[in-house]
């Protein structure tokens, strides 16, 4: 005599695919703003740390391409110590000195084509100052570092960092330079994201700037930037 083999039902198989169902569409997003919040976190540190980095960097006068005593500050690569710092007043030069200790870890001076590095969801670009104040980004690909102006370097520096995914591994763009204030956007005009969609240099001036192209001119805190986004001081 056969025995009837025990099985779920169709009516119970729809109701545990419905319950699956529900908690996915509760968990799922709740992981997502964690991650989000998590990589804007580490954003945040890392541009904390780095304007730290800067800070004891330009103090020791380990750089110092015009060899006026008065120390500068320095791209990604040199303050990881992967490469020897900046020589010369124009400081296109490579010396024979390097940052010791590294104050940064050497994963920061593992950079992209475009002088970038990716970290926890995040890009970051670091700027020095050129003649006129123009803002130089950081070359991964030619030999001789970009035309540094060596005694505006004593004074200026600025970086940024962008989500590489927008919603998906972050929202806000952040900001910070030698003042050492992260500087914070909702990122919801512009939207910053990846490689494709990215800050340009100017982009945290004040609109409100004579001159919206220096270095030195005006940072837009608690009011529009050039890039019709309202910059805001982390807290």
């Amino acid at each position: 005599m056969s025995k009837k083999q025990a099985g779920f039902t169709l009516i119970e198989l729809m109701i545990v695919v419905a319950i699956i169902a529900i908690i996915a569409s509760i968990a799922i997003p709740n992981l997502m703003a964690a991650r989000i919040n998590a990589n804007e976190s580490a954003a945040i540190a890392t541009l904390k740390n780095l304007a730290s980095s800067q800070a004891q960097v330009q103090a020791s006068g380990v750089i110092d391409a015009n060899g006026n005593g008065a120390g500068e500050y320095g791209y990604f690569q040199e303050l990881s110590g992967v490469r020897n710092v900046k020589t010369g007043a124009v400081a296109t030069g490579e010396g024979t000195n390097t940052v010791t200790p590294p104050v940064l870890s050497a994963a920061f001076g593992q950079l992209d084509a475009n002088g970038r590095i990716l970290r926890s969801g995040y890009w970051f670009q670091m700027y020095l100052p050129g003649s006129g104040g123009s803002w130089l980004s950081e070359d991964a690909v030619t030999a001789a570092y970009p035309a540094v102006d060596a005694s505006q370097a004593e004074v200026l520096w600025a970086c940024y960092a962008w989500p590489s995914s927008f919603g998906n591994s972050g929202k806000r763009a952040f900001f910070v330079n030698q003042s050492g204030d992260v500087l914070q956007s909702n990122n919801s005009v512009t939207r910053y994201s990846g490689t494709g969609n990215v800050p340009a240099a100017t982009a945290v001036l004040s609109s409100l700037a004579t001159m919206k192209t220096s270095m030195s001119h005006s940072i837009a805190v608690n009011g529009t930037a050039v890039d019709g986004m309202r910059w805001t001081v982390v807290n």
